[in-house]
C-alpha cells in the first residue's frame, strides 16, 4: 500500500458514540508506512482514550480542521455534516482530491454528494459494499444489523411489563413471553437468538422460504407464507413487493398478533421506504402492555404508527422507533465497524502505488464519486429522478 495519511475525526452527529477505527486496528492502517491521525477525543464516547491511540502508533490532532487539512483518506462512521463547533461542513474541510470512506446514505444526502463531486473527492459508501463471499469481513451493514437485532430485544424486554422466561415461583408459574420477529435477515436472526437466550417463546415470519432452516436452527417457529412472488433482489437484499403481496403478509401477521407480547420488526428494502406490515387496526388487536420495536423506523417504519426516534403508546401498546441502536453499544460496535472499514481499505488500496482497481467488484460497487463525477449507477439514477 502506498504511504497515506488516514484521518479519524470525532463523530459530530447527535447521539453517535462510535468511532471509525479503534486503537488495536491502527497497526493495520500503518502497514506499508502509512500515518494515522486521530482527532483528540474521537474515541472517548466509545471508551477509547487518546493515550491508547498514541500507544498504538497514531498521532493525536487537536481539532477537526487540522485533521482534515492533512488527511488523504478520511474514515468515518456517519456521513459528513456541518461541524457547528468550527462553523464548517466536513466536506468543506477535506482536501480536494482526498478520499472519504464511511456510511454515506448518498440518495438521502444529495447535497453532500454534490459537494464531493465539486471537490473531486473520491467517496466509498459502506452501505454499497457488495454482499459477496470475499466482502463479508467488510460488510458493515450486517455487522451493525446484528447489534441492532440484539439491542432491539433488550429494548423490548425493558418496555414489556412481564418476564421473558418461564418463571416457576412459590407465587405461581408465569409462562414465557411470546415474541414475533418480522424478517429473518441478519438483524432478525440475532433478535431470534437473543429472545431465545432470554427464555421467550419465539416465532419468526419471513417471505423467503429459504430462511426456514436458519430460523428453526435457532429454536424459533417459522411462520409460513404461501404466495408465489420472488422476494429477494440481486445482492441478497429484499426487494419491494406488490400491494397484493403486502396484503397477504398483513393477513398472516395480523392473525398472530392477539397472542403476541412483543414484536421486533426488521423488514427493510435497500434504498426505499420500508413496507408497512402492521397497520393501526392491527395494533388494536394486540393486548394492552405489549410492545413493538420497529427497526425500520428511519425508513418510515414497518408499523403505521411508528414515529422515528420516539416511543409512543397507542391503544395500550408501546411502539418504539429507535434510531442508531448500534450507538447504544459503542465499544463492540466500534470494534466491529473498525474491522469492516480497515479490511475495506486494505482491499481498495491493495496496489503498491495506491491506485484503485475499478475492475474489482468491491471497488466498483462501493464507490459513489470519483474524479468529479458520480460513478455509482444506482445513485446517478436516483439523482436524475430527484
Amino acid at each position: 500500500m502506498a504511504v497515506m495519511k488516514f484521518g479519524i475525526p470525532k463523530e459530530i452527529a447527535g447521539g453517535e458514540t462510535r468511532v471509525a477505527v479503534v486503537p488495536k486496528m491502527v497497526a493495520q492502517l500503518k502497514k506499508g508506512g502509512g500515518d494515522v491521525l486521530v482527532q483528540s477525543g474521537a474515541g472517548q464516547a466509545a471508551s477509547y482514550s487518546d493515550a491508547e491511540y498514541e500507544e498504538a502508533g497514531a498521532t493525536i490532532v487537536g481539532d477537526a480542521p487540522s485533521l482534515y487539512a492533512e488527511a488523504d483518506i478520511v474514515l468515518k462512521v456517519q456521513p459528513p455534516g456541518m461541524n457547528e463547533d468550527v462553523g464548517k461542513h466536513e466536506v468543506e474541510m477535506m482536501k480536494p482530491g482526498s478520499t472519504f470512506i464511511g456510511f454515506l446514505a448518498p440518495v438521502s444526502n444529495q447535497d453532500v454528494v454534490n459537494q464531493m463531486v465539486e471537490k473531486k473527492i473520491t467517496s466509498f459508501s459502506m452501505e454499497f459494499v457488495p454482499r459477496i463471499a470475499r466482502a463479508q469481513s467488510m460488510d458493515a451493514l450486517s455487522s451493525m444489523a446484528s447489534i441492532a437485532g440484539y439491542q432491539a430485544v433488550i429494548l423490548a424486554a425493558q418496555h414489556l411489563g412481564k418476564f421473558f422466561p418461564l418463571m416457576m415461583t412459590a407465587a405461581g408459574t408465569i409462562p414465557p413471553a411470546r415474541v414475533l420477529i418480522l424478517g429473518a435477515g441478519v438483524a432478525g436472526l440475532q433478535a431470534i437468538a437473543t429472545a431465545k437466550r432470554l427464555g421467550a417463546r419465539v416465532e419468526a415470519f419471513d417471505v423467503r422460504p429459504a430462511v426456514r432452516e436458519q430460523v428453526e436452527s435457532l429454536g424459533a417457529q417459522f411462520v409460513e407464507m404461501e404466495f408465489e412472488e420472488d422476494a429477494e433482489a440481486a445482492g441478497g437484499y429484499a426487494k419491494e413487493m406488490s400491494e397484493e403481496f403486502l396484503l397477504k403478509e398483513r393477513e398472516i401477521i395480523g392473525g398472530r398478533l392477539a397472542r403476541i407480547d412483543a414484536v421486533i420488526s426488521t423488514a427493510q428494502v435497500f434504498g426505499k421506504q420500508a413496507p408497512v406490515l402492521i397497520t393501526e387496526e392491527m395494533v388494536k388487536q394486540m393486548s394492552e402492555g405489549s410492545v413493538i420495536v420497529d427497526l425500520a423506523a428511519e425508513q418510515g417504519g414497518n408499523c403505521e404508527l411508528t414515529e422515528a426516534g420516539k416511543d409512543v403508546v397507542r391503544d395500550g401498546v408501546t411502539i418504539c422507533g429507535p434510531l442508531n441502536l448500534p450507538a447504544a453499544l459503542p465499544i463492540d460496535a466500534s470494534q466491529m465497524y473498525s474491522k469492516n472499514v480497515t479490511t475495506l481499505v486494505r482491499s481498495l488500496y491493495a496496489e503498491d502505488d495506491g491506485s484503485l482497481d475499478f475492475e474489482d467488484e468491491i471497488t466498483q460497487s462501493a464507490c459513489i464519486t470519483h474524479n468529479g463525477e458520480i460513478v455509482n449507477a444506482m445513485v446517478k439514477e436516483a439523482f436524475q429522478k430527484g
